[in-house]
């Protein structure tokens, strides 16, 4: 038989195909569509203390080989889905790792406070998201080594129940430094990559059409970046990585493994194809199967 369970900061997943925060709401939107029993781990949209309007639209755009994003994290705050999308998630197998973002390092604390005693099993830290405008937060701690040892150093303080992972950011000169740093702070794991900044402007009306101007870029367009990131991380830091962006395929998966990914997410994908993360589980096991790799962990991490 085939083993296809994976390990992250001590929590087992029944198999290394997990969603990309963002991307698969709560889990509840997907769920007529998908079998969610079959996904290894679900990492909900990001959680902050309070609701979170987001930004203005536009927020979506399609671009050559991708999307381009300014959502801006809404949501309707940690207290609601405690209360109303965690027993939901725990009717099935996967995994729940919780998001957790914020504009200040108290903001971030006191979500992960309340997480702490919440019945999930991973906290993911977004220290990355470019999408946040002027307002302070995400993407600034993850672009700045002290600013990231400080928010992950008082997050992880609030976490004597669960494992952290930080979510790093691409959009740093070297990717190695801000993972080191969030190791030394107290990391368990690290996941990336979060989205590359892009822009788009519309050329008849002159403008930016974002209201940040900028947004996030994912898709495949961004896959050999995100391969590059995850390989360069996983030779500097000895904490377990999770690899994302422009996983479309069970080829594209399995080169994040061998890259050193001990798991990956599947994001944009999921808004081509619901059953994206479905697909791309067959098809590791097909590779499995043809290639008699008897336990998915012998690759995990093979290119020198």
């Amino acid at each position: 038989m085939k083993n296809l369970k994976v390990n992250i900061a001590g929590v087992e997943f029944n198999n290394p195909v997990t969603t990309a925060s963002g991307t698969f709401g709560y889990g509840r939107e997907f769920s007529q569509f998908v079998d969610l029993n079959k996904i290894g781990g679900i990492s909900v949209k990001g959680v902050a203390i309070d609701e979170w309007g987001g930004n203005p639209p536009p927020r979506i755009m399609e671009t050559y080989g991708g999307m381009l994003n300014s959502v801006g994290l809404q949501n309707p705050g940690v207290d609601y889905f405690i209360e109303k999308e965690i027993p939901f998630l725990r009717r099935y197998e996967s995994k729940i790792i919780a998001n957790v973002c914020g504009h200040s390092v108290e903001e971030y604390e006191g979500v992960c406070e309340k997480i702490n005693e919440a019945d999930i099993d991973l906290v993911e830290l977004n220290i990355s998201c470019p999408n946040l405008g002027g307002s302070g937060g995400g993407a600034a701690f993850g672009t700045d080594p002290d600013m990231a040892r400080e928010v992950v150093a008082k997050s992880k303080a609030k976490l004597t129940k669960k494992p952290l992972l930080v979510k790093l950011s691409p959009n740093v000169t070297d990717i190695t430094l801000i993972a080191k740093t969030v190791e030394a702070a107290g990391a368990d794991a690290v996941s990336l990559i979060n989205t590359l900044l892009g822009m788009k402007i519309d050329i008849r009306k002159r403008k930016a059409p974002f209201a940040n101007k900028v947004a996030g870029l994912s898709g495949p367009a961004i896959k050999p970046v995100a391969l590059r990131m995850v390989y360069q991380v996983k030779k500097s830091v000895k904490i377990p990585v999770l690899g994302m962006g422009g996983i479309s395929t069970g080829e594209d998966a399995i080169e994040f493994m061998m890259a050193g990914a001990s798991a990956i997410a599947v994001g944009t994908a999921n808004f081509i194809n619901p059953n994206a993360c479905i697909n791309i589980l067959r098809e590791i096991e097909e590779f499995m199967e043809k290639e008699n790799i008897k336990d998915i962990n012998e690759i995990v991490g093979i290119i020198d």
